[in-house]
């Protein structure tokens, strides 16, 4: 894919603009358009919401290993 794709899983959640730019750029990058022309920005950004929405959806239902395990007794 594309090199400059950043992981967005860290241990703080991802803010909404990063979360954005990767969906921002992913359009970008599949469908070959820096801007879109007008006749195409409508189905661009849409795109981009989507993506954007799963990507949130992605990173919030993710279970980190730590997270996953049971508390230990003190």
């Amino acid at each position: 894919m594309c090199r400059s794709i950043v992981t967005l899983r860290d241990p703080e959640p991802a803010s909404d603009a990063d979360v954005r730019a990767a969906a921002l750029q992913y359009v970008r990058k599949v469908s070959g358009y820096r801007a879109p022309s007008r006749a195409n920005q409508e189905v661009f950004e849409r795109a981009v919401d989507e993506i954007a929405g799963a990507t949130r959806e992605l990173l919030d239902g993710l279970v980190s290993r730590a997270s996953a395990r049971p508390a230990r007794p003190a």
